[in-house]
């Protein structure tokens, strides 16, 4: 009896173990990714010796957390047999092995984000022939979690388009203008039907001529300072192209110096129509940055830009759409010096306050052009403005994009209180922009002319030091007043500064020199965000004593309150 009653209890707590147990989390899904295809130059190659293409996977784990399991991937390479011949890139270590049947990866844990898993050399076959296809397709498996797996199409054979680099004048002037060659060959073995003409230009490069089968965009988006100032043609050259023949567009494609041109840059390419890059492929902005787009301009109708053969050769033929074989020489870049100037003009300050007010004010800088400045290539700052605090204030609140320093410029652990701070640019200052980092600062102390200073220029380790560019170094230093002699202490403090308003223009875009800085002005913007709302003050002080003095009513209430209840 007793075992028996034993069996039941047993019984009963596995049911109710079962009912009262958690419901365990679906395993996480990894997607694999891939080319969705290649092209491999025939066997034996231009050169006499097999030319190999590159081909890389990759995984992308889009959850929050690392998977911390074992995890391994497989590529089965059957498929390959007389088409490819097959080799772990040099990089490749000890976690990818490599044998006649497969190529086998071990990864012991898949960071959040995206990450290579494999690179292959790929080369066609000694007995190869041009149109031969086979898959390449990689799978993983571990405990605990589920992967989509990616194919290649591998091919022998397919187009490549070549990219002849133009003849340009890199030093120029404001206003000068020069033609734009585009001169391409297919010299792959398959044709092309239909070619995207993609030029991309910096802010201070001008495309003159408009075409109806071209679409136009400038790409505005805030948080994408890389591509700030780049405007986007991309034109469709239609009919076939064949192997073998040499290309040249039929149609004037006129650059031109802006007025405010200085350091610009020209990328141009051709693509096979379909493969141009997605993110400007409809002229529109990635998905998430419609509110902030690229601004389209709507082309002339009735002018059309073509291209015509130049050296037509026979070659062997394909009806199938394949991969360039070499996509690399596709594309040309060419940077533009153009001889300008931009003046950085330190927007002086002047503040009155009585101690223990805290006042709030913009320190800064604009630039008087004509030209913007853009390292749109090393991505470094710009300019840095440098801040000497005048004596009897301390600082208590700092933008983003500004750093305390000691008095002689060197580091300092805390940047609260700081007798002289550092502010950066970023790497774009758009002609006619205002840059301006709001600081609060307490009076601690009246002293009646108390003065620091504002300078603005080109980065060294003690400061800064005038730009080169910049025509006038006169300008680049401002004061920074408090409580100027013979005003006295307000009894409302009040901040002003001898900044001008922006000047306006046609387009008066904004942008933030730092998450926390505003900066304002006509032309292009390193980032989007803030306008500049000029200099404040704020009584601070009187309203934290008046929240002091309320929060002490309702504690001492409270208190009564429950004493009452004790």
């Amino acid at each position: 009896m007793r075992k028996r009653i034993s069996l039941l209890a047993a019984g009963a707590l596995v049911a109710l173990g079962t009912a009262t147990a958690p419901a365990l989390a679906a395993d996480p899904v990894f997607t694999l990714a891939g080319p969705a295809g290649i092209g491999l130059r025939p066997h034996p190659g231009q050169n006499g010796e097999p030319q190999q293409t590159s081909v890389k996977f990759r995984i992308v784990n889009d959850s929050t957390k690392t998977f911390d399991r074992q995890s391994t991937f497989t590529i089965d390479l059957s498929g390959l047999k007389g088409v490819a011949d097959v080799k772990l890139a040099k990089e490749e270590g000890a976690d990818c092995k490599l044998t006649a049947a497969a190529v086998t990866c071990t990864r012991w844990a898949l960071w959040t984000g995206e990450s290579t898993v494999v690179d292959l050399d790929l080369s066609a076959a000694k007995d190869s022939k041009v149109g031969a296809t086979a898959d390449l397709t990689l799978t993983g498996k571990a405990e605990g979690a589920t992967f989509a797996s990616a194919t290649t199409k591998v091919r022998v054979g397919g187009p490549d388009l070549v990219l002849e680099r133009a003849r340009l004048k890199a030093e120029q002037k404001p206003g000068d203008k020069q033609n734009l060659s585009i001169i391409f060959a297919n010299e792959g073995t398959d044709p092309v039907n239909g070619v995207v003409l993609e030029m991309r230009t910096t802010h201070g490069i001008d495309l003159v001529e408009q075409y109806d089968n071209c679409s136009y965009s400038d790409d505005t988006r805030a948080g994408q300072p890389r591509t700030t100032g780049w405007s986007t043609v991309q034109c469709l050259l239609e009919g076939e192209y064949e192997p073998g023949a040499v290309y040249g567009v039929d149609g004037p494609l006129t650059l031109k110096a802006a007025p405010h041109a200085f350091i610009d840059g020209l990328t141009y390419a051709v693509y096979a129509a379909g493969d141009q890059p997605k993110a400007a492929k409809d002229g529109a902005p990635a998905a998430g940055d419609q509110p902030k787009a690229a601004k389209n301009r709507a082309p002339v109708a009735g002018n059309k830009l073509a291209a015509a053969k130049q050296a037509p050769k026979a070659s062997a033929r394909s009806a199938r759409p394949a991969a360039d074989l070499e996509p690399w020489n596709n594309v040309q870049e060419f940077d533009f010096a153009t001889r300008n100037t931009a003046d950085l003009v330190a927007t002086g300050v002047s503040l009155k306050g009585g101690v223990g007010e805290t006042v709030t004010a913009d320190f800064g800088f604009r630039n008087d052009g004509p030209a913007w400045v853009a390292h749109l290539r090393s991505g470094k700052e710009v300019a840095r403005t440098d801040i000497f605090i005048p004596v009897g204030a301390k600082v208590t609140k700092v933008p983003a994009g500004c750093t305390g320093v000691n008095a002689d410029g060197t580091r300092r652990d805390q940047t609260l209180g700081a007798p002289r701070y550092f502010c950066s640019t970023g790497h774009v200052v758009g002609e006619k922009e205002t840059f301006a980092y709001p600081f609060q600062l307490k009076i601690e102390k009246v002293v009646a002319g108390a003065e620091g200073s504002i300078t603005v220029g080109e980065w060294t380790p003690e400061g800064t030091t005038g730009q080169r560019w910049d025509p006038n170094h006169a300008n680049n230093k401002a004061a920074l007043v408090i409580n100027a002699k013979g005003s006295g202490p307000a009894p409302t403090p009040t901040a002003t500064t001898s900044a001008t308003p922006a000047p306006t223009g046609s387009a008066t875009p904004t942008a933030t020199a730092a998450p926390s800085a505003s900066a304002t002005g006509t032309g292009v913007t390193a980032n989007g965000g803030l306008a500049s709302t000029g200099s404040s003050a704020q009584v601070i002080a009187l309203g934290a004593a008046v929240l002091l003095a309320v929060g002490g009513g309702l504690f001492l209430a409270f208190r009564r309150k429950a004493g009452g209840h004790a």
